[in-house]
């Protein structure tokens, strides 16, 4: 009864599977097997286009230039005349120091220059009288030596204008040296002033350069001193650095190209702030031994006052733009036996191809080998893939 129930069993699923091969070629017109149905994707022609070879770092922005603000002179802080964290321009005020003790000063060395100058005058008028009675003398002595050879003048009168003579030459050379001495104290009572106009100066502290102010270190009330502790700090943020490294293989390169040109340099933030351009305007004289990078400077106009000292920003600088073949970035596979992509023949079958890669710019990557300009690769809808697929093409280009 077993083996007989087998049997019937055996034969009636034979039945069953001959009605539905019969069925299947039946709907496919006749024997063979069944076509799959094309597989939608996404694709893109490889064209040939100017390629950036770019260099990627991280930079931090510095300033173009900062400068502690210190006294030149001493006293009480009477006021300050900007707002901390504003911008400044190069000779503006910035602080008042008390000038009274230097306005006295200045009074002083001024009357002591009027002083002298009256001196002066004395002494010249003096020297003048001097001068007038010498030439007297000396006439009287030669009218005396003349009449001292006729025997009419004695021997003692011709000794007695001889000696006022020699007196009135040395009272002449005395008003000549006080002269001499009191212009030199006119020269020391000038410098005395000009001194103290500087002193006076000090008092009004000017902003050295064009910046932007920090916060206040010394406020109105304290006593300063010259060349103490700064007052505030100005950084120039307009035009302003980037500093960045790169690795010292890339030296020479860089060196040669910023000498025919300046090499562009791009700088970004990771919010989505617009993307500032510069020229790289330093390359520093040694390399990081302990890195084996090089450090390099970016100077950027920063009219838009975005680049702000101490932020970290990234850097891609241009170094030279190659012609290669491009196709978009999310073609290429990763396979066993390295990367790969597909690509559509012209029956829009595919077959999967080796490739050799570049950089990656811009969502594009450069092929070096495996894809030639003008063939169409696959960007999307890989998985569903294989050799010998038909595809149907949802979109074209070269994104």
């Amino acid at each position: 009864m077993t083996n007989t129930f087998r049997f019937a069993m055996f034969v009636v699923l034979s039945a069953l599977l001959a009605a539905c091969t019969s069925a299947e070629q039946a709907q496919s017109g006749g024997g063979g097997a069944p076509q799959m149905p094309p597989v939608p994707v996404s694709i893109a022609v490889a064209a040939e286009e100017p390629v950036p070879s770019e260099v990627r770092a991280f930079g931090t922005v510095e300033a173009f230039s900062s400068v502690e603000v210190k006294a030149q002179a001493g006293g009480p802080l009477l006021s300050v005349k900007f707002a901390e964290g504003s911008n400044v321009n190069k000779g503006d005020l910035l602080f008042e120091i008390d000038p009274r003790p230097y306005q006295e000063a200045l009074r002083q060395a001024e009357a002591a220059l009027t002083r002298d100058t009256a001196q002066l005058r004395l002494a010249e008028a003096n020297l003048a009288r001097d001068q007038a009675n010498q030439r007297n003398v000396n006439s009287d002595a030669e009218r005396y030596a003349q009449l001292a050879k006729e025997g009419i003048a004695t021997r003692m009168q011709q000794d007695q204008i001889r000696t006022a003579a020699d007196m009135a030459r040395e009272s002449v050379r005395a008003g000549e040296a006080s002269i001499e001495s009191i212009r030199a104290a006119m020269e020391s009572d000038r410098s005395a002033i000009d001194k103290a106009k500087l002193d006076l100066s000090y008092c009004q502290i000017l902003s050295p350069i064009s910046g932007r102010t920090g916060n206040l270190l010394v406020h109105p009330g304290n006593l300063v001193k010259a060349n103490d502790i700064p007052l505030v700090v100005i950084n120039q943020v307009s035009p302003i650095f980037v500093t960045f490294g790169v690795p010292e293989r890339q030296l020479t390169e860089i060196t040669r190209r910023n000498a025919a040109h300046k090499l562009p340099v791009e700088a970004s933030f990771e919010d989505g702030s617009p993307v500032e351009r510069g020229v790289l305007s330093v390359v520093d004289n040694k390399v990081d031994p302990a890195t084996g990078t090089i450090r390099l400077k970016a100077t950027f106009s920063n009219n838009e006052r975005l680049l702000w000292p101490g932020r970290f920003v990234n850097v891609v600088m241009t170094i030279d733009t190659e012609t290669a073949t491009v196709i978009p970035a999310e073609s290429v596979q990763a396979g066993q036996q390295g990367p790969f992509v597909y690509v559509v023949k012209a029956d829009k079958s595919v077959e999967p191809r080796p490739v050799v890669v570049g950089a990656t710019v811009n969502g594009k990557v450069i092929v070096r080998k495996g894809v030639a300009a003008g063939e169409t690769v696959v960007t999307d809808g890989q998985s569903r893939l294989f050799p010998g697929a038909t595809i149907a093409p949802a979109a074209q280009g070269t994104k």
